[in-house]
């Protein structure tokens, strides 16, 4: 799903799909799709990482002031003045969600909104060293000792109404913050513009699009069972 189409292909797609003009770029690296479509394709309940992927990358979201985002999207890697590997940074699989999360990038210091393409061997390397806080109390970890911090989040509805589906989030910290914002970082996209446009409908769903997403197929069964990852809650 996340693979390079030529330019006559995306216009061909957006105008298909009634996309505006302004905003059709994105899809050379990044689909899209009606949100009417993808709705009903989503499971309604239980954990999921619902994500945009092919078979060699995925993308996940993070929303930054401009300052960080321009920054990234420039080198194509995170740093500069502003961004500090210090904190814990926050990385989301489901587009909807960082919606929620940011208010459609209307809410301070979340202004700009990354696309953010990794290996999925990155990836499950992430899901690889993350803990619910069930688990990281149970294991006695402090939060200095933490990599990768997992919430299962209630899933979110465009119009920001919660929905019995659950959403992965992940806060890296340390050095696999800095593997992912340096090494693991294979395309940095700013989408903002669309985000922009589209939040315009988010009550008026037959004209709003959203990432194409689908359940991330994990077959790793020790990182399944390490993540809790179940058909429902």
């Amino acid at each position: 799903m996340a693979s390079a189409y030529d330019d006559e292909e995306i216009l061909d797609s957006a105008t298909m799909l009634k996309i505006p003009p302004n905003i059709y770029h994105f899809m050379k690296y990044w689909s899209v799709a009606p949100y009417l479509e993808m709705k009903t394709s989503w499971p309604k309940e239980g954990k999921h990482i619902l994500a945009q992927f092919d078979d060699e990358n995925i993308f996940v979201y993070q929303a930054f002031n401009p300052q960080i985002a321009e920054f990234a999207v420039k080198n194509q890697k995170f740093g500069g003045p502003d961004y500090l590997f210090s904190r814990m940074s926050w990385i989301k699989t489901n587009f909807l969600w960082m919606m929620y999360r940011s208010n459609w990038a209307s809410k301070k210091n979340q202004e700009r909104i990354l696309a953010i393409q990794i290996t999925r061997a990155s990836f499950e390397t992430i899901l690889s060293n993350a803990l619910i806080p069930r688990k990281q109390k149970e294991q006695g970890l402090s939060k200095e000792d933490l990599k990768v911090r997992l919430q299962w989040d209630p899933d979110h509805a465009p119009s920001g109404g919660g929905v019995p589906r659950r959403a992965i989030q992940l806060g890296l910290k340390g050095k696999i913050l800095e593997q992912f914002g340096t090494e693991w970082v294979t395309r940095i996209i700013d989408i903002t513009p669309f985000v922009t446009e589209m939040h315009a409908y988010t009550k008026c769903h037959q004209q709003l699009f959203v990432a194409r997403e689908e359940v991330y197929p994990l077959t790793d069964p020790v990182i399944t069972e390490l993540i809790c990852l179940e058909s429902d809650d």
